[in-house]
């Protein structure tokens, strides 16, 4: 389970026979322009961990096979491309921020124009 120093990230994985869809998790503890390349350069790991896998097998119309977790051997990767920023992830703070935004957006909706 990842720990409060790593966040989310979603990715596209090319291999040579599957496109993969999934969550890895990367250190905030290194520059926001480098997280996933230090996490791939890192000698020491031979897999990749992903979770929240989707599969889709190249040259086939078939559905996607999902995993909540795999591990990719790092020699099979082609490429990792992430499809976003850092995932959303919900805390009470943002509960909060979400309540107070979600009032004042009704507050404002009730005044009227000039």
């Amino acid at each position: 389970m990842p720990n409060k120093d790593m966040i989310p990230v979603e990715v596209i994985i090319l291999t040579d026979t599957d496109d993969i869809k999934g969550t890895v998790y990367v250190s905030t503890n290194v520059a926001a322009n480098r997280q996933l390349t230090e996490l791939l350069n890192d000698g020491n790991r031979r897999f990749l961990a992903v979770t929240n896998v989707e599969i889709y097998a190249k040259n086939s119309n078939q559905p996607p096979k999902r995993y909540e977790f795999l591990e990719i051997h790092m020699d099979s990767i082609r490429m990792v491309h992430p499809t976003s920023q850092a995932l959303f992830r919900e805390t009470p703070k943002t509960q909060e921020d979400i309540a107070r935004f979600r009032e004042l957006r009704a507050k404002l909706n009730q005044t009227k124009p000039f």
